[in-house]
């Protein structure tokens, strides 16, 4: 009970010094205002980032393994990579036979044409020679129409399904299905337009500004090098099925298909979301480190003008001190006095943070990128506040809480 009464009696005196030093009080709350500004804003930027890159590549699929001649994220000689053999459609081919019935595969090859209707044209489209199963493979679906058709792939139709960028460029909001549009030299049917996937974001593949074509068509029309163009490969892995045990299984599958010796390295490359979001995390975590070790200087220089303020604040306030020890007031009523001084300073400062803070959270949102407030960097910031209140108050509170009553009175 007197305890509870010395806590209520040093925090009403705490909120009179600070109502009776506005002006002070609020310069001193400016600089934890600037920290909390820029650690928050660096975290909402770092959240932004990640659902960016999230979204970029959410078509991928974390059940689906990608089959590719080099790996998605390099590490070690590129050369090593480069000189490797491209995956063959015969690859491709052998590794369906080799996974029918157990799972879903995808063969793939892309190129980058112009792709034009009427007198619009979209230069640089990325063109994807897929099949039926891409929609299987993949988080994507149709907004419209339809995607390709069994027959279509295997009579070598030509027909399109356009990304929802290439449908806005070449048609705006007038109808696309049925529409014929030039992909490169030739003309297809356009016959859908894909949901909006996001991406393009970080150098990955933006899945709006691209067309599909049925393989057969592609490599009909626009050629597979003699042989030696370059295919990937997607393959859903079965749902009873660990996709790190599946993993395994493909590479002893793509081993003996590219026919490698037991002492040979693979020549190809297993790729996966996993892989992309690993190499994400690794580079994003020192690149956030370093972030809030530099704003966190801001928040720093703010707890420096507490302090200072807090030291000026004891001197002013030593007969007041010497008073209240004289009457009775122990150390701990001092100490608390001037620590909630201190932390109340701090915590104003950190709400009117978290307020601009929403504000440019709100702006960055709308015109940079996804970013939301979530209740944990709230939480923090309100947390990190009334920390920071009491490390720069601690010291100056100990100073006034262990002045002698008698120095202190005669203090002029």
């Amino acid at each position: 009970m007197k305890i509870g009464l010395e806590i209520s009696e040093s925090f009403n005196i705490a909120r009179s010094a600070i109502v009776a030093n506005k002006g002070r009080g609020t310069l001193t709350a400016l600089g934890i205002v600037i920290g909390v500004v820029a650690v928050i804003t660096t975290m909402t930027a770092a959240n932004g980032l990640k659902n960016t890159f999230q979204e970029s590549f959410s078509s991928i699929g974390t059940d689906v393994l990608y089959v590719s001649r080099t790996p998605w994220v390099h590490m070690g000689n590129f050369m090593e990579f480069r000189n490797r053999k491209n995956i063959s459609l015969e690859n491709t081919q052998e590794l369906a036979e080799a996974m029918q019935g157990r799972a879903v595969v995808n063969p793939g090859i892309s190129t980058r044409l112009n792709v034009k209707y009427g007198s619009e044209t979209l230069d640089d489209v990325n063109v994807a020679g897929t099949t039926d199963k891409q929609i299987v493979v993949s988080n994507m679906t149709p907004e419209h129409g339809r995607f390709l058709m069994p027959f279509e792939v295997d009579y070598k139709k030509n027909v399109v399904v356009i990304g929802s960028k290439v449908a806005e460029a070449l048609f705006g909001s007038a109808s696309v299905l049925d529409r014929k549009i030039k992909v490169g030299r030739y003309t297809f049917r356009v016959i859908g337009v894909m949901e909006e996937q996001g991406g393009g974001a970080f150098g990955g593949p933006d899945f709006d500004r691209r067309v599909y074509v049925p393989i057969t068509t592609f490599i009909k029309m626009f050629g597979d090098r003699g042989g030696r163009a370059n295919f990937d490969v997607a393959i859903k892995a079965p749902a009873q099925e660990s996709l790190a045990v599946f993993e395994y299984e493909v590479i002893g599958e793509m081993r003996k298909i590219r026919g490698l010796g037991p002492t040979e390295d693979d020549d190809f490359a297993i790729n996966k979301l996993d892989t992309l979001m690993g190499a994400y995390n690794s580079t994003m975590g020192v690149v956030l480190l370093i972030g809030l070790l530099v704003t966190s200087i801001s928040l720093f220089v703010g707890g420096v003008g507490v302090m200072n303020i807090m030291f000026v604040s004891v001197t002013e306030r030593t007969r007041e001190i010497g008073i209240r020890k004289a009457i009775g007031a122990r150390r701990r009523s001092i100490l608390m006095q001037f620590l909630f001084e201190s932390s109340v300073i701090c915590l104003i400062g950190g709400i009117i943070g978290i307020v601009l803070a929403a504000l440019l959270t709100f702006l960055i949102d709308a015109v940079l990128m996804p970013a939301s407030l979530s209740p944990g960097i709230l939480l923090t910031a309100v947390i990190v506040s009334i920390l920071v209140g009491v490390m720069s108050g601690i010291v100056p509170a100990w100073r006034g809480a262990r002045l002698d009553p008698i120095e202190a009175l005669r203090y002029e």
